[in-house]
């Protein structure tokens, strides 16, 4: 297992002013980070890219779809031709960056709905874009994790069935599904039965507290989902996805008000500690 964090918990465009509290990732024993793609251009992930070697941190991205004029499964051919170019945006940010995967729900704009699920004209859409975007990936060595949403925040992929039935359209082993523990929360009856039927194709773990918090302060069954990632045969990144009220830009997008964590410190520290303890003590037995 590799323990990630995802930087949105501290911003959503990595600068300078932002390396004191990511060599303090590094220090509490995280193994890479997940890099916010929403602004910027190749050559400052570049310069990130070179920051992160020093500090000893590996690195995937997470990026959106902007908004309908520039997405994949529009409609429209020109917002279909402009989402693309965004895709592609967002690879070349990765590549630069020397990250091993673009994440996030980079298949529909975050908060816009048609009034109806995904109809199979957006579907066909979609997986042509990303079959596209992968193979271009899997050429410069990376892979896509693509981010299934709660029906609050996307009408395109809910459930953990849909993310398995669509990378199976898209058929490509660059493609894969970010499992999200605090999306699943809300879509999916049983966790550890919605992440055997995504297994196969999961490439990123997201570990999600039901309040977007510190996990382990509530409810959601992190021992039983980290027994069906075990016993999956997964071993690759398990990242924290938590998030506070102290960034407007991010707060408008997850609907977060509140802190969720008392300081970073708390969060780093305790994140870690509970993720590599709930991973090692893990049953992975198949229950009777």
């Amino acid at each position: 297992m590799k323990l990630g964090i995802n930087l949105l918990c501290l911003t959503d465009f990595v600068t300078e002013a932002h390396l004191p509290a990511i060599r303090r990732i590094k220090a509490h024993g995280y193994d890479g980070v997940e890099v916010p793609v929403l602004s910027g251009d190749p050559a400052h992930y570049a310069w990130l890219g070179r920051e992160l070697d020093a500090i000893g941190l590996d690195r995937c991205t997470t990026s959106i779809v902007p908004s309908p004029d520039a997405s994949p499964i529009s409609p429209d051919a020109d917002a279909r031709a402009a989402g693309r170019r965004h895709l592609d945006w967002a690879l070349d940010c990765a590549i630069a960056l020397g990250a091993q995967s673009v994440g996030g729900p980079i298949h529909a704009p975050i908060g816009y709905f048609t009034g109806a699920g995904p109809s199979e004209s957006e579907l066909s859409h979609g997986a042509e874009a990303h079959r596209a975007l992968a193979e271009r990936a899997q050429a410069n060595g990376l892979y896509l994790s693509l981010e299934h949403l709660n029906r609050f925040e996307t009408y395109f992929l809910n459930t953990t069935a849909q993310c398995r039935d669509y990378a199976r359209r898209v058929d490509h082993p660059a493609l894969r599904i970010m499992y999200d523990t605090f999306h699943a929360n809300i879509e999916d009856r049983n966790q550890v039965e919605a992440y055997e039927i995504v297994a196969p194709h999961v490439g990123i773990v997201h570990i999600s507290e039901n309040d977007r918090g510190i996990p382990g302060r509530g409810h959601i069954d992190f021992p039983a989902i980290m027994g069906a990632v075990r016993r999956s045969g997964y071993d690759g990144w398990v990242t924290l996805e938590a998030f506070g009220s102290g960034l407007p830009a991010i707060a408008a997008a997850t609907r977060v008000w509140r802190p969720l964590f008392p300081d970073h410190e708390t969060l780093f520290a305790e994140s870690a500690a509970f993720i590599r303890r709930t991973w090692d003590a893990a049953d992975r037995e198949v229950p009777a």
